[in-house]
């Protein structure tokens, strides 16, 4: 019987030891190369002529390329599927040459009409692009988005031959080369296969399922189950596929920034779109080597609805601004290394650092309210918050609304809702104050300016000023520097008069990054081409 009892327990322990500690998902995601990536909300769209948002491009970017790339490191243009370029002496006509090799995922090989098409679709007027005005430094292509000229073959877009793409520009545009590297507005799509699966030149067109989505870049869209995981995979048909080091990237939609950082701690991912705010100190406390605080090209700020009648007076949007403790905000909520913003433009960029600048001015603030027909708040209705699903925009809104209220007496409140809903509702200016966060998609002053002008898709505002709009205009076709910063001076300086906006803080990217994730650069835009980017599983 003694014999038996151990012989039972013998059996146990080798039960026990053979089956060892379970993988993670992240140890079996290293052997296979799949990155796991937090990407925030469920994506709008994955066509780049109808979407809008960083969470979109992340997963773009894997399946489509520029003619123009970006370096992993620098960000600075790189060839891409143009294997070489030339300029014009006088920086209107740029020549691109197309690889040989250059291949859609279906086997098409990729073609300058492509791009002349995949241009005169997003500046169709009918399909309502949001980004259509990056474009616009191409000859003809504001008039042809505005309706104003119907002949798409007066764009200054023409294919030389099968392999030889010409863009005419309306005058030197200094940054081109970084807006065609960055954005996906200048990247073109598999016209055939869009127009297969309905109208290509209205919105809702269904060509972006897996089983239908023909891209240009490194991977290929295998599946997409919506609120739960994209999958891409590798592309076998990309020009450089053999120096492709991931074999696919699997993008999982966590709205919920607590469910994301516990999602990391468990081993479910390699990288986390945000941080809860308040885990920032026990990060930096206890695990410095997973956090990562990156200085981020952008500014969190609020939209204001100006043509909302308790806000059409600039003296009431002044004040709302004026009472915001903005180094409070950065120093007790956010905690990110975030820097107040007293202006939209981030300070330095590109050289370039705003003159006009805003203030905390409690008593002036109060005096413009009362100006305006509103002592201590009295008689002006609560200022309603609208924000995207997230614990951390909660918690700055509600910030803000304590401040409203000690500081103005002026009640506010809080109105959530969901990635998609929240776009819909900021794109019909149904909503008083909204939350907003502009990420530059070129190193250039011109690229946070450029979001307030009256036909941008993105100033959602109801603002519209003629000599904002020029003075921007003036400023894209003056070649020199100190001029075209004068203009975009006096550009920011209407803008911060005028307050459509209230800038809250100068962004960091605050997030969490596993150690096997290699070839991951910090960079101002966050962006990390996933081409470059391969899995080491640290050693034990």
């Amino acid at each position: 019987m003694k014999r038996l009892n151990f012989l039972l327990l013998l059996a146990a322990l080798i039960v026990v030891s053979g089956c060892g500690k379970r993988e993670t998902r992240v140890e079996v995601a290293n052997r296979e190369q799949i990155l796991l990536y937090g990407n925030k909300a469920e994506p709008q769209d994955l066509d780049p002529h109808v979407v809008q948002g960083v969470g979109e491009h992340q997963i773009i970017s894997t399946l489509l390329e520029g003619l123009v790339a970006e370096d992993p490191k620098t960000l600075d243009p790189v060839p891409g599927l143009a294997e070489r370029w030339e300029i014009s002496p006088d920086g209107k006509v740029y020549t691109f040459h197309i690889r040989a090799n250059a291949k859609w995922s279906n086997g098409d090989p990729v073609t300058a009409e492509d791009f002349v098409k995949s241009y005169r679709r997003i500046l169709t007027p009918s399909l309502g692009s949001l980004y259509s005005y990056m474009l616009h430094p191409m000859k003809n292509a504001k008039a042809f988005n505005e309706g104003k000229l119907t002949d798409a073959a007066q764009l200054g877009v023409r294919a030389i031959d099968a392999r030889t793409l010409e863009i005419t520009l309306e005058c030197p545009t200094a940054y081109l080369l970084n807006s065609m590297a960055s954005h996906y507005t200048w990247w073109a799509v598999h016209m055939p296969t869009v127009e297969k699966h309905g109208d290509p030149y209205r919105p809702g067109n269904k060509w972006t399922r897996p089983e239908t989505y023909v891209g240009n870049g490194p991977f290929i869209l295998t599946e997409w189950v919506p609120n739960s995981v994209i999958r891409v995979r590798r592309n076998t048909n990309y020009w450089d596929s053999a120096n492709v080091r991931l074999n696919g990237v699997d993008f999982l939609p966590i709205e919920s920034i607590d469910s994301e950082e516990r999602s990391f701690r468990a081993g479910q991912l390699h990288r986390t779109e945000e941080l809860p705010n308040a885990k920032i100190d026990a990060y930096r406390k206890d695990n410095p080597d997973l956090l990562r605080i990156d200085d981020y090209l952008g500014n969190y700020f609020y939209r204001i609805n100006v043509t909302h009648p308790a806000l059409k007076d600039k003296r009431v949007r002044h004040a709302l601004s004026q009472a915001l403790d903005r180094q409070a905000i950065v120093e007790t909520v956010t905690r990110g290394g975030q820097k107040p913003a007293f202006a939209f433009t981030p300070p330095n960029t590109a050289g370039y650092t705003s003159r006009a600048q805003l203030k905390f001015d409690i008593e002036g603030a109060k005096k413009l309210l009362a100006d305006a027909g509103y002592p201590e708040g009295k008689g002006l209705p609560p200022i309603e918050i609208h924000y995207n699903t997230s614990e951390n925009h909660r918690a700055i809104a509600e910030a803000i609304q304590q401040m409203w209220k000690k500081n103005l007496g002026v009640d506010a409140t809080l109105r959530n809702e969901e990635w998609k809903v929240y776009l819909d509702t900021q794109t019909a200016t149904n909503y008083m104050v909204s939350r907003a966060g502009w990420i530059g998609d070129y190193p250039d002053a011109n690229a946070f300016l450029e979001t307030f002008l009256s036909y941008s898709g993105n100033n959602r505002t109801g603002w519209a000023n003629p000599e904002f709009d020029r003075l921007l205009q003036e400023a894209g076709c003056v070649s020199d520097v100190k001029q075209r910063t004068e203009l975009l001076q006096q550009a920011e300086a209407l803008l911060l008069d005028e307050m459509p906006l209230l800038p809250i803080y100068f962004y960091t990217r605050v997030y969490l990054l596993n150690p096997a994730v290699k070839n991951w650069h910090a960079n101002y835009q966050d962006h990390h081409p996933f081409k470059y980017v391969y899995l080491e599983a640290p050693a034990k």
